[in-house]
């Protein structure tokens, strides 16, 4: 059976690659945000709604701590695994798959572990009430069952992308989501199982997302296959993985701390309420952040195999309409944000307490998301081209170095807490970005000589 058609990252047109790549890669962070999203529009219909809302708000920080270490993998490999297609040599590149795909099982085994034996003190360690707690661990007990699907889901659906076949990568997502969709309401109001309704069919469609990734990439249709002899694990390629993952993986993971501590602030300065707007408007920050992931994945395949391969001229080319692509994003994203709260609270909420709280929480913690684009874009690509170090740095500075000390820092300087506590997000994300910006341009007037020497040297 003949391989499908991958793009072609070295010679190809640079805008066309990047629309070709990019947009399924879009299409599948969009559609996989519907699994978080879809499961809070019916679970903010419920009776209670408010407090079950709130209950997933506590978990989220733990179903958000599963994808990171599928990331860990996923986004530590894959741009290896490009470079490695770059330079020609795609046994090395297997390798790398295959020593992936045991790594993730492994991850998974001992999350799923470690997760269910402590899930009632992590709850309330993560901001669970008295009111909210047992919505949490209703969900986190079913949820956790499913572990290794979402990991294989997630952390494997990079190597199919990462080969240039996105739109294989986007209906793998799609499948799942899809199908957590059409389960949801099923599950939740006509089987009657509430929150363990919604987590019912989420494992369930991610199951089925990852028996199509797996179905790809040992299958005959794929230009990298996962082969018996890469799944015993080698210790330098594992290391390699691991520390060019870790930078993506504590993007992510951070998140987890942020939002416990979030969680934890809110609950003291606003109650209960507070913490059911941050679950909106973590879904909301979703819709920011993932559509921007997608087309950072989408640009990755191009800047790896064209770093790999010395192409700077095409790396260059590559970034300079990514940050344009991302900072436009953003711009307009964010600023629908701020003009038409309610919109978008109403999606979620029907009390009119709740959306009247959100709203205006929102046009204060997503004050200085507009010029995130360009965090974004400099930070994936340095991701992208290998540099493990620096990514870690400008992973670490935003949320762990700024966000979560503002977090606690500012009520007490404050009379009023909670609009303190909202506050951290716009401040710590303005001196991130301005940041990792100027970083960033150092790094790239050193790292690539002029447009006029490579032509030269390629002359020669």
């Amino acid at each position: 059976m003949s391989k499908k058609k991958s793009a072609d990252l070295e010679n190809g047109s640079i805008g066309k690659l990047l629309v070709t790549l990019a947009v399924p890669s879009i299409i599948a962070q969009i559609v996989n945000l519907l699994y978080n999203i879809v499961d809070r529009i019916f679970i903010g219909r419920m009776p209670s709604g408010d407090l079950a809302m709130a209950g997933i708000g506590i978990v989220t920080p733990i179903v958000i701590l599963v994808a990171a270490f599928s990331s860990l993998v996923g986004f530590g490999g894959s741009p290896r695994v490009a470079i490695k297609m770059g330079q020609k040599d795609n046994d090395g590149a297997e390798e790398i798959l295959g020593n992936s795909f045991t790594l993730i099982l492994l991850i998974s085994l001992i999350l799923t572990t470690v997760f269910y034996l402590f899930k009632e003190p992590i709850v309330m360690a993560f901001g669970g009430s008295s009111n909210t707690s047992q919505y949490a661990i209703d969900y986190l007990s079913i949820y956790l069952i499913g572990t290794v699907f979402v990991q294989i889901a997630v952390g494997m659906n990079p190597y199919i992308n990462t080969q240039g076949f996105t739109k294989i990568g986007m209906m793998t997502v799609a499948i799942g989501a899809g199908l957590n969709i059409i389960l949801d309401p099923i599950f939740i109001f006509g089987l009657n199982l509430g929150v363990k309704g919604a987590a019912f069919a989420t494992i369930i469609s991610q199951f089925v997302s990852a028996m199509f990734v797996l179905k790809f990439l040992f299958g005959n249709k794929t230009i990298l296959k996962i082969r018996k002899k890469h799944l015993k694990l080698k210790k330098d390629v594992v290391l390699a993985t691991l520390a060019l993952g870790i930078a993506p993986f504590i993007m992510q993971s951070t998140e987890s701390i942020v939002l416990v501590s979030l969680n934890n602030q809110l609950l003291k300065y606003g109650g209960d309420i507070a913490v059911s707007a941050m679950t909106i408007m973590s879904s909301m920050m979703q819709m920011i952040v993932l559509p921007i992931s997608g087309l950072t994945q989408g640009a990755q395949p191009i800047l790896s195999y064209n770093y790999g391969a010395e192409r700077y001229d095409r790396v260059k080319k590559a970034f300079k309409l990514l940050f344009i692509s991302c900072l436009t994003f953003t711009v307009v994203a964010v600023g629908s944000l701020i003009l038409f709260p309610g919109f978008f609270v109403r999606i979620f909420s029907k009390d009119p307490t709740l959306i009247e709280m959100t709203s205006w929480n929102m046009r204060i913690y997503f004050a200085g998301m507009c010029i995130f684009g360009m965090q974004m874009a400099c930070q994936q690509t340095f991701l992208s081209l290998g540099q493990a170090k620096i990514s870690l740095f400008l992973a670490l500075l935003r949320k762990i170095i700024l966000l979560v000390p503002l977090i606690f820092i500012l009520p007490l300087l404050m009379q009023d807490g909670l609009t303190a506590v909202l506050l951290a997000e716009p401040i710590a994300d303005i001196i991130a970005c301005l940041t990792t910006t100027t970083l960033f341009a150092i790094f790239f007037k050193k790292k690539f000589p002029k447009e006029e020497v490579i032509i030269e040297a390629k002359a020669q």
